[in-house]
């Protein structure tokens, strides 16, 4: 049985998107964490990794909840009984 803890790709994409963020707030107020000497080269590096954080974070089914977390381990069952049957009936057929 599996558990019903969040999994790591989850915790990784969040913490990747608050970094970004973190970053993003400090580069519109001057404190950039990424030390280029021209502003516009660091505001597009910032802009762009917030981009990327927050679309690949959330893109991703990030399952927080337990209900969510049991959600998709149904969801996974489903899919491998499905894949079962239609096996089955693949060999049926074959027969």
């Amino acid at each position: 049985m599996k558990s019903n803890k969040i999994n790591a790709g989850t915790v990784a994409r969040t913490i990747n998107l608050g970094l970004a963020l973190v970053n993003q707030i400090l580069t519109m107020s001057g404190h950039s964490m990424i030390n280029i000497d021209d502003a516009t080269i660091t505001n597009v590096v910032s802009e762009a990794w917030l981009i990327v954080a927050a679309s690949r974070a959330w893109w991703k089914n990030n399952s927080i909840t337990e209900t969510a977390i049991e959600a998709d381990r149904y969801l996974e069952d489903l899919r491998e009984t499905k894949e079962v049957l239609i096996a089955r009936e693949e060999d049926a057929n074959d027969n």
